[in-house]
């Protein structure tokens, strides 16, 4: 098995591989079938200093350092992969993004709470509010997860996400990267960022039920300033588990496999070569 885990992620008609090292491919399919490869090498922002490489802060910095690469791949496969007549500007992508992060903050965070009130829960004791609007935020997102995976163009692009984690698997098992080997492998990987997404709902019902249930600004505000503490304390758990032989971290790792299996789709033998030549654009120096 390789020493080095490589990380991924789906994209518009492609897939993103990432090395450690800081190397990272997109390889998108055109819409005239052709495969387009970039490549570019960076530190990542956790090797710029040490104090990046602490336990908890790496993760806070690589959960950063994933979202500025996730915006620029995604702008680069949908030029890509919509033909000459698309062509996205960085400011039609930031608003998105904007927008996006926008509706993640009032459905993930304002709803719960509002839900609470409107159910009359919000005057219980603090540790069981928060726990009560944690599984409430934890039961949108299983919702918004199952209602995106049914729409059409989700479906090719959890194809891809599914091609990501073949691809993945076949390399840390060190056997050849072809269709037919990379095809056998699962579409469930532990490190999948839907995992992460998981853990990180979980933690945070811990993290906040800590702090009371103040009035809802300082609610607001105490959430905001406590994500990245969530990010990488849910970056660790992802970490250890995937290392971890116990049936212990065994079983942390199944509800985020369990979340995968909407998240991910068969992907076709056309999908699986642009998972390849990702991955091997990163590994051939």
């Amino acid at each position: 098995m390789p020493d080095k885990t490589i990380g991924g992620q789906a994209v518009m008609e492609g897939v993103l591989m990432r090395h450690p090292n800081g190397q990272l491919a997109i390889a998108v399919r055109r819409p005239d079938g052709t495969i387009s490869v970039r490549k570019q090498s960076g530190a990542t922002l956790a090797s710029r200093h040490a104090f990046f490489k602490l336990p908890v802060v790496r993760g806070a910095v690589a959960f950063v350092d994933t979202l500025a690469v996730g915006i620029d791949a995604l702008m680069y496969s949908a030029n890509e992969s919509g033909g000459e007549e698309v062509d996205l500007s960085p400011g039609a992508v930031g608003l998105a993004v904007l927008l996006g992060l926008g509706l993640a903050v009032g459905l993930f965070m304002l709803l719960p709470t509002v839900l609470l009130r409107l159910f009359g829960l919000h005057d219980a004791q603090p540790l069981l509010a928060n726990l009560l609007e944690g599984a409430i935020r934890l039961t949108i997102f299983a919702g918004y997860i199952a209602a995106v995976s049914g729409l059409p163009d989700m479906r090719r692009f959890f194809q891809y996400h599914g091609a990501e984690h073949k691809a993945i698997g076949c390399y840390e098992a060190g056997r050849e990267l072809t269709v037919d080997n990379v095809r056998s492998y699962s579409c469930l990987h532990p490190r999948c960022g839907t995992s992460f997404l998981l853990i990180v709902m979980l933690v945070s019902v811990v993290v906040f039920s800590l702090f009371g249930w103040p009035n809802v600004w300082v609610r607001m505000i105490t959430r905001l300033l406590l994500l990245p503490v969530v990010a990488g304390l849910a970056y660790e758990i992802i970490k250890a588990s995937a290392r971890g032989k116990s049936r212990l971290w065994s079983l942390i790792t199944v509800p985020g496999l369990v979340l995968q299996r909407a998240t991910t789709r068969e992907p076709d033998d056309a999908q699986i070569e642009v998972a390849i030549a990702a991955l091997q654009a990163i590994n051939n120096n």
